[in-house]
């Protein structure tokens, strides 16, 4: 039997302070460093707010207010039994934006997170200065791949389409989270993947993922996106996402991403009615901002200092 773990685990100490705030009727857990203009950071699967280790103290050096946050059912954050739909997913932004004491921000998005924050700019566009989005496609761009690219992103997403499985949580978890580090490995770039930083951060994530209810949560996002497929609510939440982006928009890509392919990401741009750009970036997979962490916090420190 794997062996008992608590959030504590997700409390590591850096530069940085740990909080709570309460937003969107649900308690989530915060790490920030920095005064000045909101940063706000939102992690990927499988992965919590330590995916931007690297980049909340440079950003805070840089004169900014760097928040990342444990979203709904990871890491410290709480783990209700619902609200994974994109809807309330995006409402927890644009709550913790004001939660913080903010009325905008800078939002940066990596992977899920990254699907996030395309929504959170299309329901809630007052509350998103500029966006910045990585590894991960306009939702109605990946939704459409799916259907138009079966021997690409639909083979691509033949990992997450096992969530749809009933309990594949307790598979997720199973031998401390094995399948976890397997996910990272896949699709992480080849020359991050291997390095003691990469070792040490797969266990991280192996840790938080063995949270207590954390696995289901983290699948329940999926399986909203599956099944609202056929039902009214994701109807309308296909039709809202229709809204076009009007906030100034930044997405990197790894060109080795396995797990949302270039060719899908790239198509978001027809979303972006704002200043928009894409960047391929060669040699990095799925996680650029782990991976080329100094590129990465350039990149966005160029973005959100011209707006």
């Amino acid at each position: 039997m794997n062996p008992a773990v608590d959030d504590t685990c997700v409390m590591i100490d850096g530069p940085w302070s740990h909080r709570f705030v309460s937003a969107n009727g649900t308690r989530f857990h915060v790490v920030e460093a920095g005064t000045g203009p909101l940063v706000l950071f939102l992690h990927g699967f499988p992965e919590f707010w330590y995916a931007w280790h690297h980049q909340l103290t440079a950003i805070a050096d840089a004169g900014f207010r760097a928040v990342a946050v444990d979203l709904r059912g990871y890491g410290a954050s709480d783990k209700p039994p619902r609200g994974y739909d994109g809807y309330t997913m995006a409402g927890d932004v644009a709550g913790l934006i004001r939660a913080l004491g903010e009325r905008t921000a800078y939002l940066v998005g990596a992977g899920y997170g990254g699907m996030i924050g395309w929504a959170t700019a299309a329901f809630h566009p007052k509350q998103v200065r500029r966006l910045v989005v990585l590894g991960a496609a306009h939702p109605l761009r990946l939704r459409a791949a799916l259907a138009t690219d079966p021997r690409g992103q639909l083979i691509a997403a033949r990992p997450v389409l096992k969530f749809q499985l009933p309990r594949f949580e307790h598979v997720l978890t199973r031998n401390n989270a094995a399948l976890v580090g397997e996910y990272l490995a896949m699709w992480g770039g080849p020359a991050w993947v291997g390095t003691d930083e990469y070792r040490a951060y797969e266990r991280c994530c192996r840790e938080a993922m063995r949270i207590p209810q954390a696995a289901f949560c983290a699948l329940e996002t999926y399986r909203w996106a599956a099944r609202s497929a056929l039902r009214l609510q994701g109807y309308r939440f296909v039709k809202q996402l229709q809204r076009p982006i009007l906030a100034p928009t930044l997405q990197l890509h790894g060109a080795q991403d396995t797990a949302v392919l270039p060719r899908t990401a790239q198509g978001s741009g027809r979303y972006a009615q704002a200043e928009y750009e894409w960047r391929l970036l060669p040699g990095v997979g799925h996680f650029p901002h782990l991976e080329q962490p100094e590129l990465i916090t350039g990149e966005i420190l160029r973005w959100i200092k011209t707006g």
